[in-house]
This record gives C-alpha cells, sequence and structure tokens, in this order.
C-alpha cells in the first residue's frame, strides 16, 4: 500500500499552482502598498457580494487572499521568491493547505480591514452590512480505488444523504443579535471596562431564527435529501488521503453556506503490483531453462501488459527498472518506475533422465556460482531501490 499522508487535505483543482504574482496582477518588484492595493482590487473584483452564487468567482477571491498572505509578509515571500510554492506544501500557503481550505468568514476575519467600507464594512459577506453567513457541517465519505484508477485518474458518482432547508421554510432576523450572530458583553474588571463578543445564545450564530416551517421539517427548517455528487478524483492519490468537495456537504439554517464534503481515500490492493510511494513492483517467476536460455515475457502493468526480454544467463535476483511505468506524481513532477524482481523458480521433483543430466554437471564450470564484480549484492540491490 501507498503512504499514509496522515489526512492530509488535497484540492484536485489546484495540483499546478498559479503563480502568486499572476493572480494580483503583480511583478515581483512590487513593494508592499502595491501588493496591497492589487489584493483589494482582486478581492472587490471577485467578493461574494458582489458575484453571488458564483463559485469560479469564490475561487478567485480565495486565491488572491491565499496569495496576499504570502506576499505580504516579508519572510513568506522571500521563501516563495526563492522556492515557489514547494516552500509552502502541506502547511498553508501553497501544496495541500492554504486558503482554499478555508471558509469565508476566515479570509475576512484576517483581512476584513483591506475592504474598508466597500462592502458595508467587511465584518462578513454575503449579507450586506455585514452579517454572518454561517457554515454548515461538513459529510465524510470513503471511496475504495484500484491501482489502475489510481494511476490513470477517475470520476466517480456517489450518493449522499444531505441536510437541506425545506421548501417553504422562511427565517427572520434574530432579534437578540439584530442579525449579527454575536452579543456583546461589557465586564467591569481591575484593569477597566472589557468588552468581548460572543456567539448569539438564540440564533446560534447564525443571525437568523425559525419564521415559518413545513411538516416534514425538523426544528431548524432541514430535511434530509439523497444527492448524487461527481467527483473527479486526480491521478497520484495515495490511501489515507482526504479530498474536498466544495458545498457539498449541509446546509445551516437561514443565509448559510453548505458544508463541504470530506472524500477518504482507500486504496483497493492488486493482484499482481505492489505499491511503494510512486513506483510499482512485481515479481516475475521463470523457469530454470528460461533464465539459461532467454526468453521475452509480458508483464502486468497498470496501464496494460508491457514485453521485455530477458538475456540468456539472468540471474535470479535481478531486477530490471522499467522508467515511468508507475504511478504519477499527484503534484505533476512526472511518473515513478515499474520494478521488475526476477525470480528463478527451482523445480521441486525432478524425474530420473532430469536427475541424471544435472548430476552430470555438478562438476562443470558453467554450473558453478562465480559471480562477477559487475553483480550486486542484495543489499546492494535494496539499496538501489530506494535510491
Amino acid at each position: 500500500m501507498g503512504q499514509n499522508p496522515k489526512f492530509k487535505f488535497f484540492n484536485p483543482d489546484r495540483i499546478m499552482k498559479k503563480d502568486f504574482y499572476e493572480i494580483l496582477g503583480i511583478t515581483k518588484n512590487a513593494n508592499e502598498a502595491e501588493i496591497k492595493k492589487a489584493y483589494r482590487k482582486k478581492a472587490i473584483e471577485f467578493h461574494p457580494d458582489k458575484n453571488p452564487g458564483d463559485p469560479v468567482a469564490e475561487e478567485n477571491f480565495k486565491k488572491a487572499a491565499e496569495a496576499y498572505e504570502i506576499l505580504s509578509d516579508p519572510n513568506k515571500k522571500a521563501k516563495y521568491d526563492q522556492y515557489g510554492h514547494q516552500a509552502f506544501d502541506g502547511n498553508g500557503g501553497g501544496g495541500y493547505g492554504g486558503h482554499g481550505g478555508m471558509n469565508m468568514d476566515d479570509i475576512f476575519s484576517q483581512f476584513g480591514d483591506i475592504f474598508g467600507s466597500a462592502f458595508g464594512g467587511g465584518g462578513g459577506f454575503g449579507g450586506g452590512g455585514g452579517q454572518r453567513r454561517m457554515k454548515g457541517s461538513n459529510l465524510r465519505i470513503k471511496v475504495k480505488l484500484t491501482l489502475e484508477e489510481i494511476a490513470n485518474g477517475v470520476e466517480k458518482k456517489v450518493k449522499v444523504k444531505r441536510k437541506v432547508q425545506a421548501q417553504g421554510v422562511s427565517y427572520k432576523t434574530c432579534s437578540t443579535c439584530n442579525g449579527q450572530g454575536q452579543v456583546m458583553r461589557v465586564t467591569n474588571t481591575i484593569l477597566g471596562r472589557m468588552q468581548s463578543a460572543s456567539t448569539c445564545p438564540t440564533c446560534g450564530g447564525s443571525g437568523q431564527i425559525l419564521d415559518k416551517k413545513p411538516a416534514n421539517a425538523d426544528s431548524q427548517g432541514m430535511i434530509l435529501e439523497d444527492e448524487t455528487v461527481s467527483i473527479k478524483i486526480p491521478a497520484g492519490v495515495v490511501d489515507g488521503m482526504q479530498l474536498k468537495v466544495s458545498n457539498k456537504g449541509n446546509d445551516a439554517p437561514g443565509n448559510s453556506i453548505p458544508g463541504d464534503l470530506i472524500v477518504a481515500i482507500e486504496e483497493l490492493e492488486h493482484d499482481f503490483l505492489k505499491r511503494e510511494g510512486e513506483n510499482l513492483h512485481y515479481d516475475l517467476y521463470i523457469s530454470f531453462a528460461e533464465a539459461v536460455l532467454g526468453i521475452s515475457k509480458d508483464i502486468e502493468a497498470v496501464n496494460g501488459k508491457v514485453r521485455i526480454k530477458l538475456e540468456e544467463g539472468i540471474q535470479s535476483g535481478k531486477i530490471l527498472r522499467l522508467k515511468g511505468k508507475g504511478i504519477p506524481n499527484i503534484n505533476g513532477y512526472g511518473n515513478g518506475d515499474l520494478l521488475v524482481h526476477v525470480n528463478v523458480w527451482t523445480p521441486k521433483t525432478l524425474n530420473k533422465e532430469q536427475k541424471q543430466f544435472f548430476e552430470n554437471n555438478l562438476s562443470d564450470e558453467n554450473f558453478i556460482p562465480n559471480p562477477e564484480k559487475s553483480d550486486k549484492s542484495f543489499f546492494e540491490k535494496v539499496k538501489d531501490m530506494f535510491s
């Protein structure tokens, strides 16, 4: 089985990441003020209030936030200029992380001051006047993939049960928090009056409460609904990896954003091939006669059979490396290799004539082991496999 990245998230739409400078429309020589100005322009252009229900605009909005997060920080910018996206693979701002995995509230809480008063103060989105939008809970499923599907990429259609708002349900502004989703509390301390915000106990942070509810809905105005979701799985995923399908989780009450569908990958064991990262291993068994005389053999690969030629006198334990016949790298850095392990099968029983033949050749120099310096030891072969 492949390596387990321990629940690392992966967005299949972001395998080949676009240059951060290109996203913001600036050059590498841009100063701090120019970077901030460029981000504000892009953020306003793709703002959810300006592009309601547009998933492309939402994705561009997130990409702009991700680019600004890196380029506005001198240390991160220096690393990015030197190493590119690889400098941040796996820990945010690149690779599997970054703002592609954040919701809009996260972005506004971090960069909300950039927008000024362009959208009602920028304290939230989608509701005008800073009204907060809740995000529904995520759903989780497991998808089983064959090695062939992993090697080539595949589109899977799965049926999920999602919580959605019932037809005819309506909500009204919460009177406790006036639609803000938060209530302010003032506490007198020895240092003076301290103001703190907490989630509204009436609406749970959504800023809205149930007004009219259909008979078939639950206490929050939600119903369960079956939906078939198409999941594009890129080539090269590994067992245990999780992919995210945005907005295919549960709805939340009121003016909300759907949660995400989290897809856990389970790799099915192959009958002949063993996976090790991006490389594949295949055990080829040949007879003693085939090893002596040489032969051509068909090898099972993930994209069909491959014919290889074994030279005369090939030794058991020989490893043949077929370049590029393994699993694709998920970040687009080429394919692994297919390693063919040659095993000479020794017959367990012989008839009288066969036994006599070998007895007659016990002292023949052609049958006496005589490894050359070019013949690598077992440990050298193992070392080569991992190099």
